[in-house]
């Protein structure tokens, strides 16, 4: 960071301990030891970006007050020439003390005018991936093409391939912004260059407790069991941390779907790949335990051509639960339920996973961080499209996993999982690794 960035922060921090008028009134508590704004400080600190206070002495067993990290926030918004990665930590850290920054009035106000409208953040992904069938479970169709027919025997499927993103924030005003999420991909092994599409684009305003979103937006809902991907429609979320209902509406592409969906597009011709959907979800905090429960409805013709794997009807409706239990900052144990009341067959999905750093503690800032987990999953495929595990619909078995961040801003994972079939009870493997550079 430049030296004017430097002197910013160093002068807020002297603002905050003269400062009567404000320092009166400070109603914030101390910011604990263990906080993570507290350690960012602490780097900062230790990357000569902060100064101290006042004596060119940084006390790092000393507790910072909120109300004197957002004036050192409210500084360094105003300025514009900032790297990248020094932006995404003082965003983090304006959210966190979006509060206090509310409380400075007019002078955080002046502040942001001089903020850029639009913030740009993005990443560079490299991922291999292998697959490994005794017997394939089902035909296998990629972008359209069969590549394996069901019973095959000693099936494999190689991915080699990158994703660039790029996610774009614009301001409207005090209560809407735009979003988007623009991606491309592309084939290592046959050298294809990826085209540029706009993935997702949506219309975010927040008023008090209420945010509601329209366009195509994150499902916001069951990212791991369900959903990683997302829908066309409206959104409405309300409430706090401690408790917060999402309701959504609109329309999902099957063709997103695992394998099973895939089939049952190929199966009917592609004729309602869009399905309507809708669903309601809960989640919020209980002490340690962080918690979750929801209800997606799906209507398509699709799930009656699955009738050879047990799909049932043209509806899905899945019930979930989720909980994590953090033993401490580091450790926690998961568990997640679904079940889709409309199958008659491999219907239930659940897993296991206790992890170190894998769940809201991990992030690419700082080099040398790592987290590692170990989970036992069975993934039925007809509870959910699209679910965040690597792991493939219609499996069951354990999975080891490792992530760790090679350099500031770039962290690798590795992953391996064995099991059998849900179907034939054949055995299956999968070897996954990940190379990620965000900005």
């Amino acid at each position: 960071m430049k030296r004017s960035i430097v002197t910013s922060l160093t002068t807020a921090m002297l603002i905050g301990a003269a400062s009567t008028t404000f320092a009166a009134a400070n109603p914030f508590s101390d910011v604990p030891s263990d906080h993570w704004a507290y350690d960012a400080v602490t780097t900062l600190a230790k990357d000569g970006v902060i100064e101290g206070y006042g004596d060119a002495t940084f006390k790092g067993s000393q507790k910072i007050t909120r109300y004197e990290m957002a004036q050192m926030v409210a500084k360094a918004m105003a300025k514009k020439d900032v790297s990248a990665s020094d932006k995404v930590l003082i965003e983090k850290l304006s959210a966190e003390f979006s509060d206090e920054l509310n409380n400075l009035g007019v002078r955080v106000a002046k502040l942001e005018k001089n903020a850029d409208n639009v913030q740009w953040h993005g990443m560079l992904r490299y991922d291999y991936g292998s697959v490994r069938y005794d017997k394939a479970p089902v035909d296998i169709y990629i972008n359209g093409s069969k590549r394996s027919n069901k019973g095959d025997v000693k099936t494999r499927d190689n991915s080699n391939g990158y994703t660039f993103r790029l996610e774009p924030k614009a301001e409207v005003n005090d209560h809407w912004k735009v979003r988007a999420r623009l991606d491309a991909y592309g084939d290592l092994t046959k050298d294809t260059a990826g085209s540029l599409s706009l993935k997702r684009l949506w219309a975010e305003g927040k008023y008090g407790n209420a945010t509601y979103r329209f366009g195509r937006m994150p499902v916001g809902i069951d990212m791991d069991i369900m959903f990683d991907t997302q829908f066309s429609g409206v959104q409405a979320e309300f409430g706090k941390k401690a408790f917060t209902t999402t309701l959504n509406a609109g329309r999902f592409n099957l063709n997103s779907g695992n394998q099973y969906y895939l089939y049952g597009l190929n199966k009917n011709g592609k004729a309602d790949s869009a399905a309507n959907y809708q669903a309601i979800g809960f989640k919020g905090w209980a002490g340690k335990l962080n918690y979750g429960t929801a209800y997606h409805h799906l209507d398509s013709g699709v799930f009656t051509k699955m009738l050879d794997y047990g799909a049932g009807n043209d509806d899905m409706d899945t019930w979930t639960a989720k909980g994590t239990y953090h033993f401490s900052k580091n450790i926690a144990l998961q568990g997640n339920y679904g079940h889709n009341f409309s199958a008659d067959d491999y219907n239930t999905s659940w897993s296991a996973v206790i992890g170190y750093k894998e769940f809201e503690n991990f992030n690419a800032t700082n080099a040398g961080q790592w987290g590692a987990s170990i989970a036992y999953r069975n993934i039925g495929q007809n509870v959910g499209p699209t679910p965040t595990y690597t792991s493939d619909a219609g499996t069951k078995g354990i999975a080891l996993s490792f992530l760790m961040n090679i350099m500031p801003h770039t962290y690798t994972w590795l992953q391996y999982a064995q099991g059998k079939t849900l179907i034939g009870n054949e055995n299956y493997k999968e070897l996954f690794g990940r190379v990620e550079w965000q900005f």
